[in-house]
C-alpha cells in the first residue's frame, strides 16, 4: 500500500479523545483510515474540495495551517454518512507533507475545536509541532 503522506501522527490529547470516543463508536479506527485515504487525499494531494474540509483561519498562526474537517463518515452512526456529527482539527505542513492530528470531538458533545489545545501547540512558534 503506498503512503499518502510522509508522516501521519497523533497528539496525546488527540490520543485521549479517540479512545474515549471509540467506546462509544465501535468503528472509528476504520472510519479514521477511511478519512485519511479519501478527504484528506482529495483535498491536499489531489486539489479537491467538497467543502468537507475547512480551514480555520482565525487563530493567528501563520505556518502550518489548521483546519477542521466537517464531513467525516463514521459507520457506527448508521444512516448519517459524512454528516456523522464527528469533526477532526488537524495541521498540515505541506513542506513536509505531514498531518498531525489535534483534536477529535462529537458535536453532539461539544460545539467547536478547542482553541486552546490548536494555540498550545502552533501559537507559539512558525516552526511546525516535531
Amino acid at each position: 500500500m503506498k503512503k499518502i503522506f510522509d508522516e501521519v501522527k497523533r497528539l496525546s490529547e488527540f490520543e485521549k479523545d479517540f479512545k474515549k470516543l471509540s467506546r462509544r463508536f465501535r468503528t472509528l479506527e476504520k472510519d479514521l483510515e477511511v478519512f485519511i485515504k479519501t478527504q484528506l487525499e482529495l483535498f491536499h494531494k489531489l486539489n479537491i474540495d467538497n467543502k468537507g474540509i475547512v480551514q480555520i483561519a482565525d487563530l493567528g498562526i501563520d505556518y502550518p495551517k489548521i483546519y477542521k474537517a466537517r464531513k467525516f463518515a463514521c459507520k457506527s452512526l448508521k444512516g448519517k454518512g459524512v454528516a456523522s456529527g464527528i469533526r477532526i482539527t488537524y495541521a498540515y505542513c505541506e513542506s513536509e507533507d505531514k498531518i498531525e492530528f489535534i483534536e477529535i470531538y462529537y458535536k453532539g458533545d461539544k460545539k467547536n475545536e478547542d482553541r486552546r489545545r490548536i494555540k498550545k501547540y502552533y501559537g507559539k512558534c512558525k516552526v511546525y509541532h516535531k
